[in-house]
């Protein structure tokens, strides 16, 4: 018996010198030489048989730009140990690196300093200014082939974290140093720049866009960036404590770069409709305010299967081309609310046939040509409060990445709202703020009588908040007859949009009419009003609104 168990171990241990051996004999042939293992993992030094691990970086990026070209690495955001751990050694010629130096922004400066709730507006007046974010002298950095930087990523899925001003320097560093080196021999001579992000949060979505992700692997991110779009990006303020060029006065050099940097391709105003036709008839009054102004810009307007076909037939008798979609459901809206399908909106990021498309909603009218706003990068908007933009007029970069991204943050990403508008801020805190006369929210403090009865005449667009013109008698703005609604209220906005109606085709004012609900319903507030005896009266106002007289159905 142990006779046999000996035999039995002797084969064991044969056994496994012959597994050995194939091991090692399969490990020579598939990596061969010296040369392949260095080649595969390493780079050798001159020193002999001294090896050093290459940079995951680098092996990425002599993949991508097939390795036969000299490397000038610029290293942001790096401590002298891991600068040490980040340097390609040896290589010969072909690589060269530089540690980029730059002042880290004060320590006492909050997102709040560089997106504040409010700036003058005033032409006449010395325009507002911008804390400093410190850049590196970009002149010494200006032959960089690749940008490596370490982002800060501490705290990054919280709202404090995704408002953090030092990942916004060195996201703008990285920016900055890749446009610079990138455009050193003129604006139209590009020479390929690279920029790889260090850390699991990823770099800023805002400045660097997912369609210029080369490749991912674990903490590391290849991105190559098109330089036209992100020097629109570098032009731009760094926040909202200024207007976005050219409407700040502060840079005429940028003002003129930002003018000459147009692109031809196509650009149209989008809008979307959706779950009933109860804007219908504001789809048909933007479109023609819109057509009143002589863009040349498309009209697109996104639909759901809710619109009516003989509504579609109004739509597109006003301008609009139409396109149907399915609608998207706001994960933290309330059922049944205003804003239930309000997420509908990022579908427009699907529009990839339109190099931007400026997004609007159904509830604004246009008075002033509005075209230049496309020249802005994504996002552009006029504030709405505290750090926030408004999404009833936004510029956007239409991308496939950007709405699989947008739609995957959807149900992790709350939204202060319910709706879009929070949503976006969360996702989008890097904007451009646009002059409010673009998107002119009516909505007063509701002792300023003064301000809601002389709105300005220069106006590019108003935003009717609250009550919508054609859902109240044209004789007044209803929103007066509801006592928590009057912060909406404005006669003179509501005769501004009649006005646009007045000019409309006759063919078209039909989709503006009354139905017997609506005209209930108005008749039910202006019964209320008159029994609170509310102060302004306007519940004593005659009505001559004709539709009255021809309700729809």
């Amino acid at each position: 018996m142990a006779h046999k168990t000996l035999h039995s171990n002797q084969k064991l241990f044969t056994l496994s010198l012959i597994l050995l051996s194939l091991s090692l004999l399969i490990f020579f042939i598939f990596f061969g030489s010296k040369n392949n293992v260095v080649n595969r993992f390493k780079v050798e030094t001159d020193q002999p048989n001294q090896f050093f691990t290459n940079p995951r970086w680098f092996d990425l990026i002599q993949e991508e730009s097939n390795g036969d070209k000299k490397i000038k690495v610029g290293l942001v955001n790096l401590n002298d140990e891991e600068v040490s751990q980040y340097e390609v050694h040896g290589n010969g010629s072909l690589v060269d690196t530089v540690r980029v130096h730059f002042d880290r922004v004060s320590k006492v400066r909050e997102w709040n300093d560089f997106f504040p709730v409010w700036i003058n507006e005033d032409s006449n007046l010395q325009p507002p200014t911008c804390p400093e974010i410190p850049m590196p002298r970009l002149e010494e950095y200006w032959d960089l082939s690749v940008v490596v930087a370490k982002v800060p990523c501490d705290g990054w899925t919280s709202e404090a974290g995704m408002r953090d001003v030092f990942r916004l320097q060195v996201n703008l560093v990285v920016a900055n140093l890749l446009v610079r080196s990138g455009c050193a021999k003129g604006p139209d001579i590009k020479r390929e720049v690279y920029a790889v992000f260090i850390g699991h949060c990823g770099p800023m979505p805002e400045i660097f866009r997912c369609d210029d992700l080369l490749r991912k692997e674990g903490d590391h991110w290849v991105y190559k960036p098109e330089l036209k779009r992100l020097k629109q990006k570098v032009l731009m303020p760094p926040g909202t404590c200024q207007i976005a060029y050219p409407f700040g006065k502060t840079d005429n050099a940028r003002e003129n770069k930002l003018k000459n940097r147009q692109f031809n391709h196509r650009e149209a105003y989008v809008t979307v409709l959706h779950s009933s036709d109860a804007y219908v008839c504001g789809a048909i009054a933007l479109a023609q305010s819109i057509i009143r102004t002589n863009s040349t810009k498309d009209l697109l307007l996104l639909h759901d299967e809710h619109v009516s076909p003989r509504s579609l037939t109004g739509l597109r008798t006003a301008g609009w081309k139409t396109r149907q979609i399915e609608r998207i459901r706001s994960p933290f809206a309330k059922k049944g609310s205003y804003n239930e399908w309000n997420y509908s909106k990022l579908r427009i990021w699907l529009l990839t046939w339109y190099h931007k498309v400026v997004f609007i909603d159904s509830d604004l009218l246009v008075f002033k040509n509005m075209d230049w706003v496309f020249h802005y990068p994504q996002i552009s908007a006029a504030g709405n409060d505290r750090t926030l933009f408004n999404s009833g007029i936004m510029v956007i970069e239409p991308s496939l990445c950007t709405f699989e991204d947008l739609m995957l943050k959807s149900f992790k990403v709350g939204s202060y709202n319910g709706g879009d508008q929070g949503f976006l801020n969360e996702v989008f805190t890097w904007w451009h703020r646009l002059p409010n006369e673009v998107n002119f929210l009516k909505y007063f403090d509701r002792n300023d009588s003064l301000v809601r009865e002389k709105i300005p005449d220069d106006l590019s667009a108003i935003h009717y908040l609250g009550l919508k013109p054609w859902m109240c008698y044209r004789d007044y703005d209803c929103n007066w007859d509801i006592k928590e609604r009057q912060v909406f209220a404005s006669d003179k906005a509501h005769e501004k949009w009649w006005q646009v109606y007045d000019e409309m085709a006759e063919r078209l004012k039909p989709y503006c009419g009354l139905s017997p609900h609506m005209n209930w319903r108005i008749k039910k507030w202006r019964r209320i009003a008159k029994k609170l005896s509310l102060p302004d009266e306007h519940w004593k106002i005659g009505v001559t609104d004709p539709r009255q007289y021809n309700l729809v159905q």
